[in-house]
């Protein structure tokens, strides 16, 4: 199923959308009257689960409240991440060619750890609204669609193969960036932590949406023009690794968003480089999921 946060008569909700995309069922239709996706995420059953599934297959006209998607806003699923987003750095081999190209620097194909950073969020962009340019500190604006991971419950020291188990779901995210900022630090949190650098959504799709592990096409368009497009498959590190390695040293909490890395075609990678400006729109897309679409202003 794939679960949404919205807005409909200037009210916040929960809901979860019909198998068709076409309806959103708000979960107070059901009884369930969680405040947040954060709090659902932390406290939801194995048999509320099974009636939201039940649920999006219903005929919407029977589902008390139950809303066109056109007549919703959707917003971020998790618009207040309760801690940094972590992330994937040059987890595609193609993506890593073409970051090592940018900075000028020698690539011998091999890499044999993953490459993790975080991303402070202090609010997530909904689908439909703005990237700040920032154009007053920020002359290389880019964008990286990525495929992310929602833990479903605390994980510690989990093994590879019981991964799947504490993934709550998945969503789609805009790992937006400033390339100079980025590189100038030497390190990358402050150059993809400015604000309006996380667009997030359209939902979560819940773990079982998708095979695992995941086999699905990312891509991103700019302005209609297709830009990056590779499968999941492909990741150097895949989402069990991830995970698993993680979760050896550090606890992950329930909600904690890992971003799985993006594929080449952003726009350092172009010669000359294609950067992002005012007036462009940005569409990032997962299969199975979804997409978002974001215009910079």
């Amino acid at each position: 199923m794939r679960l949404v946060t919205y807005e409909i008569e200037h009210r916040e909700g929960l809901g979860v959308m019909s198998r068709d995309g076409k309806w959103i069922f708000p979960l107070r239709s059901m009884d369930m009257d969680y405040k947040t996706m954060q709090q659902l995420i932390e406290n939801i059953s194995e048999s509320e689960k099974q009636l939201l599934e039940y649920m999006s297959s219903q005929n919407p006209y029977k589902i008390r409240g139950a809303a066109p998607i056109e007549e919703v806003k959707l917003l971020a699923p998790i618009p207040h991440p309760r801690q940094d987003v972590i992330c994937l750095g040059i987890n595609y081999m193609d993506h890593a060619e073409e970051s090592a190209r940018f900075k000028k620097e020698e690539f011998n194909g091999e890499r044999p750890y993953a490459v993790y950073f975080s991303k402070r969020v202090n609010q997530a962009v909904n689908p439909g609204d703005g990237i700040p340019s920032h154009s007053d500190i920020v002359k290389d604006l880019d964008y990286e669609a990525e495929m992310a991971v929602i833990i479903g419950k605390e994980a510690s020291h989990v093994p590879e193969n019981q991964v799947k188990d504490y993934i709550f779901g998945y969503t789609i995210i805009n790992d937006v960036s400033a390339r100079t900022i980025q590189n100038r630090h030497k390190q990358w949190y402050f150059g993809k932590s400015l604000d309006g650098f996380l667009p997030m959504g359209p939902c979560i799709a819940t773990v079982d949406e998708l095979e695992f592990p995941p086999k699905v096409q990312v891509q991103s368009r700019v302005n209609g023009e297709l830009r990056q497009n590779e499968n999941t498959s492909r990741l150097l590190f895949g989402v069990a690794y991830i995970v698993s390695e993680l979760s050896q040293g550090m606890t992950l909490k329930p909600g904690t968003i890992i971003a799985t890395g993006t594929p080449a075609g952003v726009g350092m990678g172009f010669n000359p480089p294609k950067f992002l400006k005012p007036g462009d729109v940005v569409e990032c897309s997962v299969e199975g999921i979804g997409s978002i679409t974001n215009p910079v202003v």
